[in-house]
């Protein structure tokens, strides 16, 4: 059970110490690393575990369950633990390449991780919220990273729209202690089939709504632009690659776990958003010229198609949605990583995330729209057969006229960034290695989605 603590625990201490330190100083920084690092190793051994024993659970406090705090880890929160440090590591490397430029930006990638981690460890919906919010008062401060005129207002806009979102989901927490009198996930989700319908619905479309601002879904997507493309690259990259996280694994885990039922009776809901936020998203991207914004409306569209698995359901369309977040966090961390430099190395590797964006073999992306385009076509959704071409299509087209205009173009002065090249080279690089080799990410999606197999409609 210490394999279950070592990781928040490593990053708990490393946040506090780097908290009390000049983070501009290159020890600091590599402190900082090997403390990341550690915790991703950490959770890796804690992954062997859950993958071939199952689910691994501790008690806080030697209560009984339903009183004490659980900690329970899973296949599901693994995978998004493992994807979110990731993140959270190659974009503090890419910035230790570079210049820091406050002193307190490693401290604030450590909470960050301790918040995503505990997120995706818990088994208690209080401390879900009490996590989400160690994220996001972490992502608050990221915001204003580089300290412009333009960077405050994006924090300002950032702050307000997600305080929102964070009402809203401690109100449907509340809701659900109300009708269930559990905060224990597992012991929620055995009272919730015994509550009445109008009270859940309710309640699921609350914690839906808080979700969809989260990430950014499409009609709750206007603070995604205007955030995404006032702040640093790396910065950027650890809103899309691994905060954008909370949002899909929240309505997996809620949705699919707790509210199986409110589910399956909103796919249509969640089908038709799915649609606006491909086709809006794909149109608003071609029709941007400045490498953030193209890039923040891709964001949009692409949570369409994870919402498309969420609405198909059952193992194959969670396992759908979970390979789809995965694959779409390396590919938005190695294009925000990657678009603001230049020279014939970046350029390849922003290539490789572009047509993986728009789903082009042999990279990881291809990989994504295949599952999603095999499930829908198994469904006898036709409608969503010829969205996934033309969201397809939308992608090509901005991603190559962006790959165009930043690196066929005669550059404006740009340095080669020639660290930082190595760094989105091996990105690149895994990305290629998805799509040659996918059976790994595969067998991983599917174990992810087998945690609720009793929930398959």
């Amino acid at each position: 059970m210490i394999l279950i603590a070592l990781p928040i625990l490593l990053l708990w201490a490393g946040a506090v110490i780097l908290a009390m330190l000049d983070g501009t100083r290159k020890p600091v920084v590599l402190f900082a690393i090997a403390i990341l690092t550690s915790a991703i190793v950490a959770t890796g051994f804690l992954a062997h575990e859950v993958l071939t024993e199952g689910t691994q659970e501790m008690l806080l406090g030697g209560w009984p369950q339903g009183i004490s705090i659980a900690m329970r880890v899973d296949a599901l929160g693994i995978v998004f633990a493992l994807v979110s440090l990731l993140v959270l590591l190659a974009a503090l490397v890419y910035e230790a390449l570079g210049h820091i430029g406050a002193r307190i930006f490693p401290a604030l990638v450590m909470f960050m991780a301790l918040g995503l981690t505990g997120i995706f460890f818990t088994g208690d919906a209080f401390n879900f919220y009490v996590f989400f919010e160690i994220s996001m008062i972490s992502a608050y401060v990221m915001a204003n990273y580089g300290e412009t005129p333009r960077q405050f207002r994006a924090a300002f806009i950032f702050i307000v729209v997600n305080l929102l979102g964070s009402v809203f989901f401690l109100i449907g927490i509340a809701a659900i202690y109300h009708t269930t009198g559990w905060l224990d996930m597992v012991l929620i989700r055995e009272q919730m089939p015994l509550v009445a319908e109008n009270p859940a619905i309710l309640t699921a479309t609350i914690i839906f709504v808080a979700f969809s601002i989260k990430l950014g879904l499409f009609p709750f997507h206007f603070w995604l632009p205007a955030v995404y493309t006032g702040t640093r690259p790396a910065v950027a990259a650890i809103f899309s690659g691994a905060l954008a996280n909370i949002g899909t694994y929240g309505l997996l885990r809620f949705g699919a776990d707790i509210f199986p039922r409110e589910l399956e009776q909103g796919a249509p809901v969640l089908m038709i958003l799915a649609s606006a936020s491909i086709i809006y998203g794909g149109v608003q991207a071609v029709s941007r010229h400045t490498p953030n914004e193209v890039l923040a409306y891709s964001s949009i569209g692409q949570v369409g198609y994870v919402l498309i698995a969420l609405a198909i359901g059952g193992e194959a369309g969670y396992a759908a949605a979970v390979l789809y977040a995965v694959i779409n966090a390396a590919n938005k961390t190695l294009l925000f990583l990657s678009v603001n430099l230049r020279g014939k190395a970046i350029g390849i590797a922003y290539a490789v995330g572009a047509f993986s964006v728009a789903g082009i073999p042999p990279v990881g992306g291809f990989l994504g729209k295949l599952g999603l385009f095999q499930l829908v076509t198994e469904k006898g959704d036709w409608w969503f057969v010829i969205l996934i071409f033309v969201g397809g299509a939308l992608s090509f087209v901005y991603m190559f006229e962006l790959f165009r205009r930043r690196f066929w173009v005669p550059g404006d002065g740009e340095a080669v960034f020639v660290p930082a090249s190595v760094l989105v080279g091996v990105l690149a690089v895994l990305i290629i290695a998805i799509g040659l080799w996918p059976e790994p990410l595969l067998q991983l999606s599917e174990h992810a989605a087998r945690v609720f197999p009793e929930r398959v409609p």
